[in-house]
């Protein structure tokens, strides 16, 4: 239905092409970047970062008003998946290492469209909008981002940049686990049974809210500090982690159709004994090996490791009944087009844990190392760059 709206928009708005921003428009920005992978250190905050343009007609630049900060962007500062992002960043292997420097982080957007591609109709300059940014991207902690427009979607109109800041990376992520790979979606998850390990942060919160409203019945694991705010959000059950053995708790309940890992770790070993046999029933997880396997023995012979990994395990757990699988992080703006109309019906609402100034972003990164998040993380932007 969305996706047909996608198109008639675009129909209808063929005349709008973008204004002559890039035309008149400085070279440089403000931003936080990275010159080198390492720890919190290696953050710079430069007014001369290169301002983005337009490579392809398919193309957007959006003027950032908030951006969400995330657990991989901890991970991508310290080098994490370097292998994976430089292979899609240059496929061809053209330039050379350490071209992807100065980096930008940030996975979340919520801003202003400012200029469009010859080809992209469904947006015009002025639009509100927000995005999850591929890692292999530029992100957000600066004051303007390209991104393909299919990448991007309309705002929700009921919340603030820095409330929508707080949801495309971990709704594209969510969705992509439950839906894409974990087969559950608005029309079959009434009276499923779906557990969350790990709830209470920004992915957890999201989840947890977007299950509900599609009728399933949600069991998380969290601290007990956070029972109070996963049940806010519609959680049924609540397995305090700190009161003994989680698993020990978790098998006094009744199987699961559907089990979404945010911890990994030890879970794999006994997780999978709580789905329901011969059932259809899914282990996603979304602690994978694979770009760990990549940045160790490159991009071949870690994609070839992982494979084996992955086909060891599903063999492994088919012969139980049950089903394992990986799951990804997956952009679309079509998916945000529909989380977009759950936030404006009341279904899904942001929880923002803390909001730091655009002068703060260390002290963000800080905030999302120490762990034991209640919601998300959001750097606030525009304001600061009208002073």
């Amino acid at each position: 239905m969305l996706m047909c709206r996608r198109w008639l928009v675009c129909s209808l708005r063929g005349q709008y092409r973008s204004f002559s921003f890039s035309a008149s428009r400085r070279t440089v920005m403000p931003a936080w970047v990275i010159d080198k992978y390492g720890k919190n250190e290696v953050l710079r905050f430069t007014k001369n970062a290169a301002l983005p343009i337009i490579h392809y007609p398919n193309e957007v630049i959006v003027k950032v008003h908030a951006a969400g900060i995330n657990p991989i962007d901890i991970s991508m500062r310290g080098g994490y998946g370097a292998a994976t992002m430089a292979m899609k960043r240059d496929p061809l292997n053209i330039n050379q290492r350490g071209s992807e420097f100065p980096l930008i982080l940030g996975r979340d957007v919520s801003g202003e469209i400012m200029e469009c591609g010859l080809d992209v109709n469904y947006f015009k300059p002025g639009d509100q909008v927000w995005a999850a940014i591929p890692p292999w991207k530029q992100g957000s902690l600066a004051e303007f981002v390209v991104l393909s427009a299919n990448e991007v979607s309309h705002k929700p109109k009921s919340l603030s940049h820095v409330e929508a800041a707080s949801i495309p990376y971990v709704a594209a992520t969510a969705w992509s686990a439950i839906v894409n790979t974990g087969g559950l979606n608005k029309d079959n998850c009434a009276k499923k049974r779906v557990l969350i390990l790990g709830g209470s942060g920004g992915l957890g919160t999201f989840a947890i809210q977007m299950i509900k409203a599609w009728g399933a019945h949600v069991t998380v694991t969290c601290s007990q500090n956070a029972e109070r705010l996963v049940r806010d959000l519609g959680a049924d059950d609540v397995v305090d982690y700190t009161a003994g053995p989680v698993e020990k708790q978790l098998q006094t309940l009744e199987k699961f159709d559907l089990i979404l890992d945010n911890i990994g770790g030890e879970t794999e070993k006994w997780a999978l004994d709580l789905l329901k046999p011969w059932n259809g029933a899914k282990y996603v997880t979304l602690i994978t090996p694979f770009l760990h396997n990549t940045d160790r023995l490159g991009l071949a012979d870690g994609m070839m490791q992982s494979g084996v990994t992955i086909g060891c395990k599903v063999l492994k757990h088919l012969r139980k009944g049950v089903h394992y699988r990986w799951g990804f992080f997956a952009p679309s703006g079509p998916t945000l087009d529909e989380i977009s109309e759950m936030v404006d019906s009341g279904k899904v609402r942001p929880v923002v844990e803390e909001v730091f100034s655009f002068t703060q972003v260390p002290q963000a990164f800080q905030k999302i190392e120490q762990g034991h998040a209640r919601g998300k993380t959001v750097v606030s932007i525009a304001e600061e760059q009208k002073e």
